[in-house]
């Protein structure tokens, strides 16, 4: 029995509805003749805050009682799920402490700070944000927001599929970057409750390879800051509640190299005209490439974000 369940994943869908865009699903000839197959983009770069991590970030406080309101929540992240919560946070009107890398990507920084919460940074490589954002949770008696490790997380991530399959119901895959998991497990329930017989795929960065590694083990194996260019998935190990999910309902995970991360992004951009933060874009590099097994026709491509400093977008 896992965790979350498809009936979790629609309750999340009702109580964020008032926050959490419906995303469009966008289609590309250019795409689908070079990879042989039909691709359906569900667009999480149009999402509030710009990326699919509202979803999870607002069931979770939307399920808080009154009284873990007021005493505020702590969460700590790369940039998307920092800047959900502060979202979220802002409209419940609660206090919100973001714990931060002083690497993230400008863009999300700013765009986190600008919904008010209080902003602390810290350095990835010698420091753990857990441990800091367990302290500032203990210290002030605020409520601690996981960016993936988490039933309501899952839950509400969960929703994202379950609009793309309200669409395009006859998909015979799904193909879904993978970080910490939170998508992918949310994904995967909703998924094989509309439809036992669905292909579901995980890809990961070849540098960012937690989830490969731990399939291939059999148990959760952690490994240093990864340097990939996807900063919004370099997480070291897979979520506790994920992980399981991950491994009954998930086919396979799959890696993409930074190069075709690369070529993606300039793909979509020149091609769609759609612009696609590097986390954002592996699950198309992963069908666009060709690293789904033989018998995919018809694919649902989780578009995760589209936060991407224009800076690094003019580097690529």
């Amino acid at each position: 029995m896992h965790s979350v369940t498809f009936e979790d994943v629609a309750r999340a869908a009702g109580r964020i509805e008032t926050i959490a865009h419906r995303t469009p699903v966008l289609t590309s000839r250019s795409f689908d003749e070079r990879a042989g197959l039909a691709a359906f983009f569900k667009c999480e770069n149009f999402q509030r805050g710009g990326a699919f991590k509202i979803r999870g970030a607002a069931n979770f406080l939307y399920s808080l009682t009154p009284d873990e309101r007021k005493r505020g929540v702590v969460a700590f992240s790369s940039g998307n799920h920092a800047q959900a919560v502060a979202i979220a946070a802002e409209s419940l009107g609660m206090k919100a402490t973001l714990v931060m890398p002083e690497d993230a990507p400008k863009s999300k920084m700013e765009a986190t700070r600008s919904h008010g919460p209080t902003v602390i940074t810290y350095d990835r490589h010698r420091e753990r944000r857990e441990e800091i954002g367990r302290r500032i949770a203990e210290e002030s008696g605020a409520t601690l927001v996981p960016p993936y490790d988490h039933p309501w997380i899952i839950a509400g991530q969960g929703t994202c599929a379950r609009e793309l399959l309200e669409e395009v119901p006859d998909l015979d895959t799904l193909a879904i970057c993978l970080g910490g998991g939170g998508l992918l497990a949310g994904c995967a329930i909703a998924a094989k409750a509309s439809n036992p017989a669905i292909r579901v795929f995980g890809v990961e960065p070849e540098l960012a390879n937690d989830y490969w590694l731990s399939r291939q083990a059999g148990h959760r194996v952690e490994i240093p800051p990864p340097p990939t260019i996807a900063d919004g998935l370099r997480t070291p190990a897979p979520g506790i509640h994920n992980f399981p999910i991950v491994q009954d309902l998930v086919e396979d995970i799959v890696l993409v190299s930074e190069a075709e991360i690369k070529e993606t992004l300039k793909f979509l951009l020149t091609r769609m005209k759609t612009v696609i933060e590097p986390s954002g874009a592996v699950g198309a590099a992963a069908v666009l490439h060709n690293k789904l097994p033989a018998g995919v026709r018809r694919v649902g491509i989780v578009v995760s974000g589209g936060n991407v400093d224009l800076e690094v977008l003019a580097s690529l």
